[in-house]
């Protein structure tokens, strides 16, 4: 945590320049060297904390950078560490779930056809499947297609495009996943919202590209179901 706080201190130190001068384009350097690689430096930090949060102020941003070349900043470094922590790991995950709770709500108020499970997904079924086959045991298998998308519309993950199928146990699955496919049997078809605390959480997933704190939109159809049971029965007969 400590070696993440001075690379990001430092990397807010190196825009000083940058925000104490402007230049103009077509690449015309600053009045000196040093001068044009701060700015530079500047500009890939800038553009790098637009892709993380647009909303920033910068010219609080450039005051805070200010006021340490200044030895006066507002804030003793475990000060700004305290704000900065409580700030990622509190603030802005309720604010995200807030949001998240009205975003869903108003898709059950908008259509009537969509109801809630326990952990807050918002789901509505095209087709029931095969009742006598529903899944409900954390250790049944299920095999299933689904098409994964962020709020927007964005694909995150297609089996119908990768041309393949998941294959896993219903308690593998993400809890708002679990919830919805305990609605359907095999040859069934549901959409469901998920929020971020019943699919990928605060982390996110990287190798997926899912932003922490992301609301998730599952196209799912449930092509086959094993039952523990059942396989718990085979298994015996077999001795």
């Amino acid at each position: 945590m400590k070696r993440t706080t001075i690379a990001v201190l430092t990397a807010l130190l190196l825009t000083a320049a940058a925000c104490s001068k402007r230049s103009g384009g077509g690449g015309i350097k600053l009045r000196t060297d040093t001068d044009s690689i701060a700015y530079i430096i500047g500009m890939n930090v800038g553009m790098n904390l637009l892709k993380t949060d647009s909303t920033l102020n910068v010219s609080a941003l450039c005051e805070g950078i200010r006021d340490v070349f200044r030895a006066a900043p507002k804030f003793t470094a475990g000060e700004a560490q305290a704000y900065y922590l409580r700030y990622v790991n509190h603030t802005l995950p309720e604010r995200a779930r807030a949001y998240e709770a009205q975003f869903i709500e108003d898709i059950v108020k908008s259509n009537r056809s969509y109801a809630r499970t326990a952990s807050g997904a918002a789901y509505t079924v095209a087709e029931v499947g095969d009742q006598e086959r529903v899944p409900a045991a954390d250790r049944d298998s299920v095999v299933l297609r689904w098409v994964i998308r962020t709020a927007d519309g964005a694909a995150v993950y297609s089996s119908y495009e990768r041309g393949d199928t998941v294959r896993t146990t219903l308690g593998d699955l993400k809890p708002g996943v679990r919830e919805s496919i305990k609605l359907i049997g095999p040859g069934g078809r549901l959409e469901a919202w998920v929020p971020s605390a019943a699919a990928y959480g605060a982390d996110g997933d990287e190798t997926l590209g899912i932003r922490p704190n992301t609301t998730l939109r599952y196209e799912i159809e449930l092509i086959g179901v094993d039952k523990y049971a059942d396989r718990f029965r085979r298994g015996n007969l077999r001795r």
